[in-house]
C-alpha cells in the first residue's frame, strides 16, 4: 500500500532486503525514498507526530537488517547534485561515491583514489570515516552539512567537529541518531601525487618505473578489490555481502607481542613466521582480522548452509542464497567466539545492524 503525506510518497511494509547489498531482513513499517532536504524533514515530522523510530538508510552496502525487519520509518536518502570549485567539491548525500572518486580521479584530484570501488553513496563515508589502502575520507572531509534532529536545524560542521577516528565519527558514537548527513564537501588536491602506502600497492608498483599516476592506482585499487570480491557485480555471488564485516582490532603494542606469542604457543606462527601487524596511531598496532579469523578455523569459502565466508576474502560474511539474518549473526557470533578463544582478541562487526532488540 502507498500513501502520500505532504511532500513525501509513504510506502508500507516495504521490503528492505532489496536495498541492501546484502540482501538480508524483512519489511520496514514505512519506507520514504527523500530526494530533497524538504522530504528529509517532512518524512521525520510524519515519525516524530506517530512516534515512529527512524532509520536513515542510504547504499545499504554496510547495513544488517533483522528477519522482523524495522518497526518504524526508514527513510533512504536519494539526495543528488555535485558542486565543485577546483579541488572543492560538495556532493550531496545520495550520489554514489565510486562515481565521485571515479570524477575525481579523472580530473586529476588526489585525495580519495585508494578509495576506489567502496560500495554505498556520499552519505555513508564520514558516517564510518571510509578507508583502505592507506586512506581515510577524514583526511580530505572539509565539512558536513546535516540535519540536526535534536535541535531542529540545518548545521554545517567541521572536520574536527565531525570526531574522527578509525571506522568512527560522532555520527555513529556520541552522536548517534542526532544527524541525517545531507551533504559533504571534501577539499582534495589538484595535481597531487597518488598514495602508495598498502602493501598490496607497493607490491604492485615496486618494479615499475617512475610514479604512477592516479589512474594507474584507482585501477590497481578496483583489480585488488575484485580479486577479494570486494566490488559489488551482480555475477559475484561473493559479492552478495556487507564487505568487511569485521573491524581490524587496534591494541596496544605490548598486546600484539601477546597475541603474536599465543599465535606461536598453539602451533599457527612457525619457523619464525610473523604475524601481519600495521602501526597505528598512538603507537598503538593495527591487527589483520582477516588473518585471526582464518587461523581461528575459519577459512576462505567457509560455508555453513546458506551463509558463510567469501571465497576470496575471510573478512566478507556472505548471503550463498536466502540466508536469514539469524543465520549470518550465528556465524558471526561463532567466529568471534573461535577468535577470542585462540589468539584473546575481541572481533567488532563494522555493520550497522538494523530492527534487531
Amino acid at each position: 500500500m502507498t500513501n502520500s503525506h505532504a511532500a513525501i510518497i509513504l510506502r508500507e511494509n516495504a521490503p528492505l532486503a532489496p536495498y541492501t547489498t546484502l540482501g538480508i531482513g524483512g519489511a520496514a513499517r514505512f519506507l520514504v525514498e527523500a530526494v530533497t532536504e524538504g522530504q528529509v524533514i517532512e518524512a521525520l515530522d510524519f515519525a516524530t507526530g506517530r512516534r515512529l523510530p527512524v532509520f536513515v538508510l542510504g547504499g545499504g552496502s554496510n547495513v544488517v537488517v533483522s528477519d522482523e525487519g524495522f518497526p518504524g520509518l526508514v527513510i533512504r536518502i536519494a539526495l543528488h547534485g555535485v558542486e565543485q570549485e577546483n579541488g572543492n567539491l560538495t556532493a550531496a548525500a545520495g550520489e554514489d561515491w565510486d562515481a565521485i572518486v571515479r570524477r575525481c580521479v579523472g580530473q586529476g584530484l588526489a585525495g580519495i583514489e585508494c578509495l576506489s570501488g567502496i560500495p554505498g553513496t556520499i552519505g555513508g563515508t564520514p558516517v564510518q570515516n571510509v578507508g583502505a589502502y592507506g586512506q581515510d575520507v577524514s583526511e580530505v572531509i572539509a565539512s558536513v552539512r546535516a540535519l540536526d534532529r535534536e535541535k531542529h536545524r540545518l548545521v554545517e560542521l567541521s572536520n574536527e567537529e565531525c570526531g574522527f577516528a578509525y571506522r568512527t565519527s560522532i555520527f555513529n558514537t556520541v552522536c548517534r541518531d542526532r544527524y541525517i548527513v545531507l551533504s559533504v564537501r571534501y577539499e582534495l588536491r589538484p595535481g597531487g601525487e597518488p598514495r602508495i602506502a598498502y602493501p598490496d600497492l607497493n607490491r604492485r608498483f615496486a618494479n615499475l618505473p617512475g610514479t604512477p599516476g592516479l589512474d594507474e592506482v584507482r585501477e590497481a585499487v578496483l583489480l585488488i578489490r575484485r580479486s577479494k570480491s570486494m566490488v559489488i557485480t551482480p555475477d559475484d555471488p561473493d559479492a552478495r555481502s556487507a564487505g568487511s564485516f569485521f573491524k581490524n582490532p587496534i591494541v596496544p603494542a605490548c598486546r600484539a607481542a601477546e597475541v603474536e606469542e599465543a599465535a606461536r604457543r598453539c602451533g599457527v606462527l612457525i619457523n619464525g613466521e610473523i604475524m601481519p601487524q600495521y602501526p597505528a596511531p598512538g603507537g598503538a598496532v593495527k591487527l589483520a582480522a582477516a588473518w585471526l579469523i582464518e587461523h581461528a578455523g575459519f577459512a576462505k569459502g567457509y560455508a555453513r548452509g546458506r551463509v558463510g565466508l567469501s571465497s576470496k576474502h575471510t573478512l566478507a560474511l556472505v548471503n550463498r542464497g536466502g540466508a536469514t539474518a539469524q543465520e549470518l549473526l550465528d556465524l558471526m557470533w561463532d567466529i568471534q567466539i573461535a577468535v577470542r578463544d585462540r589468539f584473546g582478541v575481541e572481533l567488532a562487526p563494522e555493520p550497522v545492524f538494523v530492527g534487531f532488540a
